[in-house]
């Protein structure tokens, strides 16, 4: 698998050195502030008017992060916020010192439930969407962008789907797609909301070489996911969120019973005789893989 080279942007802002690559502090959410600013409300376990309470965090390149918490956690609400696409109703988001809105090297690939696959555009035009911020709105993509955009669909095996309807595809073929689109950006920080969701064990094994390599080029990459034996063995850290941060940090000292309860409350029972933690079903239905139901994990 080749490198694509990292160009200078032509449109966003010029990072500080300095500064962490992504760094939130203190960041609040209104329930009422998602409907107010278009975005849709997902009912949860948390019954009280905030969606987001005071969550302070920072990201360096390169680092690997998952996500998890029940349904209506606040994960996509804290992607969307990173994204620069929610405001916050307290607090503060910075990329490389400055505001999101301002970068175009934050790549986000909402939920696939989301998108309108029936939207009549084939595979490489999606990838060429994010030539966009470096090209300019209004003009035309050159050789270099093109080359680029093919570059990024063989980074991820997609090559010979270039011409296909992009709702032709299957989950994890566009998946692979939305990450090219990335790759074309020419991301530094990548934000995955549920993309495992429904993938087999082939498509979770590719898009895992890709992140692994995004990696070794010091992408940082932020995954949503409800699979915490996902989150324990492939993440370097892991958050454990439902409206606050309930802990952050190796999987190993996040993911600790006692953790566990606060985030999932009467969803999470423990089995004492054997130190087994089962996840209920009802806690997770849209994300658990292939059918597989009560969830386990082992302390």
């Amino acid at each position: 698998m080749g490198v694509l080279k990292r160009w200078r942007p032509m449109g966003g802002v010029e990072h500080e050195a300095s500064a962490p690559l992504l760094t939130v502090d203190g960041v609040t959410v209104a329930r009422a502030s998602l409907s107010a600013q278009g975005a849709e409300r997902v009912e949860g376990p948390r019954t009280d008017a905030l969606a987001l309470e005071e969550v302070s965090f920072q990201v360096e390149a390169g680092e690997r992060i998952a996500v998890v918490g029940p349904n209506g956690a606040g994960k996509s609400t804290l992607f969307r916020v990173i994204a620069g696409t929610l405001r916050p109703d307290a607090g503060r988001v910075t990329v490389s010192g400055h505001e999101p809105d301002a970068h175009i090297c934050i790549a986000y690939v909402p939920q696939r439930s989301q998108v309108d696959w029936n939207f009549p555009v084939t595979v490489a035009d999606v990838v060429m969407m994010g030539r966009v911020g470096q090209i300019g709105l209004f003009r035309r993509p050159g050789r270099r962008d093109r080359e680029i955009v093919a570059q990024s669909l063989a980074r991820v095996n997609a090559s010979h789907l270039a011409s296909r309807q992009i709702g032709a595809l299957s989950g994890g073929q566009q998946q692979r797609v939305f990450i090219a689109r990335a790759l074309a950006q020419e991301a530094e920080l990548l934000l995955l909301d549920e993309p495992f969701t429904g993938l087999d064990a082939p498509s979770h094994e590719a898009i895992f070489d890709v992140l692994e390599a995004l990696q070794a080029e010091g992408v940082a990459v932020l995954v949503a996911t409800h699979d915490l034996n996902l989150a324990a063995q492939e993440f370097m850290r892991v958050m454990l969120l439902n409206g606050e941060i309930i802990a952050f940090g190796a999987p190993a000292a996040v993911l600790t019973a006692d953790n566990l309860l606060r985030a999932y409350g009467g969803h999470m029972h423990v089995l004492l005789e054997d130190e087994t933690m089962v996840l209920a079903d009802t806690c997770c239905d849209d994300a658990a893989p292939h059918g597989a139901r009560p969830r386990w994990w082992e302390r």
